[in-house]
């Protein structure tokens, strides 16, 4: 069951992605990575608050793309 409204202060996953503009599936790489910690709700539903998703965002190395070097010419 998704939340009709997350607590105050919170945001769910899709939330925190939206904010941080990012994909869901960053905001959970980054809960791996240790970047952003959980405040509350459930295993398959967890919350973040606004201020981690924030911070967490500034921390986060900004992705460079997968390029090689190539050899000059």
């Amino acid at each position: 069951m998704e939340y009709v409204q997350p607590p105050a202060g919170t945001l769910t996953t899709s939330l925190a992605a939206l904010a941080a503009g990012v994909q869901p599936a960053t905001i959970r790489d980054w809960v791996r990575r240790g970047i952003l910690t959980r405040c509350g709700g459930t295993t398959l539903r967890p919350v973040y608050r606004i201020e981690d998703v924030q911070a967490a965002r500034a921390a986060a190395k900004p992705y460079s793309g997968n390029r090689r070097k190539g050899k000059a010419a």
